[in-house]
């Protein structure tokens, strides 16, 4: 089994060498004048601080510098603190107090270390900042984006399905959890979609499932369930891509990376829950094996889809993964996926699309996505297109008969496999940041993955941090 590595940061729990870090708002600036030496008062004015976002000073000392000053503006969000572990002097680094959430000082701190040196060594080392006290939940929420991101990153020729299985599998070991595989031919009768799309593959598709409960959850708690698509390459298949659409698609597996983050959070948190995580981990190649334009492929539901495109193969992964979950009657389904470029056009690389089935869940994940700077926008379960995803053959084609709403019919096509009455929202991400920007370095991400996190701490309640918190009991 291939072993996952947590993310180490730049964080110590204290230090007697550490210089101070201020964090100042514009509004601040005066009265934070005011308080220091008067030569660094008179360096800092001298240097035009106005307590701008992204503004830093390196206060003179009689040995060098001897503090740093940030400036947030009107900046909320972790990202504030995003940038400064490879703009600060190398050394340890202790934050003052301020007009600032510690928290998110932490975590924005924590995800902009971040840097992925696994064939590289880093350029430079680190600074290291002192741990506020109660602050170890968001280096642990770091980690588990982190580890998304590793994942992403990770080229296919070093994850492969295998590979992705292997580290759910670390996931629910990390965690005593009840874990199942499947690979190849094993997959015929319960997940025949996910078969289909891995058949071209020398890589043999694999589904894993795992089952978990908090420590303080019973037989009645509410089941979270997850779905993740895990396509660690796509090629395209016959449908295939050009060489541009097929540069990055070692990050096609990114719904799965984002659901194991997910999972990872929610089972540190303890929460009083059950969770079921379901991960579908194929290669989308090309082959004598492949599956073809107009293949006729019989669902793990029983409805028949029509291969109208190779290239829409995150849809068919996911939709036997849904039918089981739906199954298993959970409270609320979640399912992430870099699924269609039509979301990327419509939203743009930042923000995922959301679709809901339960307009109050809708709003409720948007609001924890505002509250936690980590935004989704919602598309519409339009009803209307529903008809445009008709085949003459089979019950459904996988691809609309309009050059139109992608992300929307494809929305529409995993809502035909979603339980009645299951509580179902659907991410499609970009899982990946063009450039790096504060908190956000360039490569994979797991954004929405921390609105999801308030949203169920909402809904189903929080307990309390634990390393190795639950049992193994569905």
């Amino acid at each position: 089994m291939a072993q996952v590595d947590r993310v180490s940061f730049p964080v110590v729990s204290a230090s007697p060498t550490a210089r101070a870090l201020y964090a100042v708002r514009p509004t601040d600036v005066a009265d934070f004048l005011a308080g220091l030496p008067t030569a660094q008062s008179g360096f800092l004015t001298d240097s035009g601080f106005a307590g701008k976002a992204g503004e830093l000073v390196l206060l003179p000392g009689p040995q060098g510098v001897a503090a740093a000053v940030i400036g947030l503006g009107d900046d909320r969000s972790h990202a504030a603190f995003g940038d400064l572990a490879h703009r600060l002097p190398e050394g340890d680094w202790a934050l003052e107090s301020g007009d600032f959430e510690p928290e998110n000082a932490v975590l924005g701190y924590c995800l902009g270390a971040y840097r992925f040196d696994r064939f590289r060594p880093a350029r430079r080392t680190a600074a290291r900042l002192v741990l506020p006290e109660g602050c170890e939940a968001a280096v642990a929420m770091a980690g588990s984006l982190c580890l998304a991101r590793d994942l992403i990153n990770l080229p296919a020729n070093l994850l492969g399905p295998a590979e992705l299985a292997d580290a759910a599998e670390a996931l629910a070991a990390r965690y005593s959890a009840k874990f199942s595989r499947l690979s190849g031919e094993e997959l015929a009768a319960p997940y025949p979609t996910v078969l289909a799309v891995g058949r071209g593959s020398a890589r043999e598709p694999v589904v894993t499932v795992m089952h978990w409960r908090g420590s303080a959850a019973t037989d009645e708690s509410p089941l979270v369930s997850l779905c993740g698509k895990g396509v660690v390459f796509d090629s395209g298949g016959y449908d295939i891509k050009p060489s541009s659409g097929m540069l990055r698609m070692k990050k096609d597996m990114g719904g799965a990376a984002s659901m194991i983050a997910l999972a990872d959070i929610l089972m540190q948190l303890d929460l009083p829950i059950r969770l079921a995580l379901r991960l579908g981990c194929v290669e989308n190649s090309v082959s004598g094996h492949a599956m073809r334009p107009l293949d006729v492929i019989t669902t793990r539901k029983g409805l028949t889809v029509e291969v109208g495109n190779t290239d829409a193969e995150g849809r068919l992964v996911l939709c036997d993964l849904l039918a089981e979950a739906s199954e298993e009657h959970p409270a609320v389904l979640i399912d992430a996926a870099t699924l269609t470029g039509a979301a990327r056009v419509a939203l743009g690389p930042d923000l995922p699309g959301l679709f809901c089935n339960d307009a109050q869940w809708a709003a409720d994940l948007l609001a924890a996505g505002e509250k936690t700077h980590d935004p989704m926008w919602q598309l519409p379960l339009w009803d209307g297109y529903d008809r445009w995803l008709e085949s003459p053959v089979a019950d459904l084609c996988n691809v609309s008969s309009k050059p139109m709403a992608g992300a929307v019919t494809a929305a529409l096509f995993l809502r035909n496999f979603v339980g009645p009455g299951v509580q179902w929202a659907h991410m499609d991400t970009y899982a990946w940041n063009d450039s790096s920007r504060p908190a956000r370095p360039e490569g994979g991400e797991a954004p929405g993955v921390r609105a999801f996190v308030a949203d169920i701490k909402r809904r189903f309640g929080m307990n309390v941090i634990s390393d190795q918190g639950g049992n193994n009991t569905p």
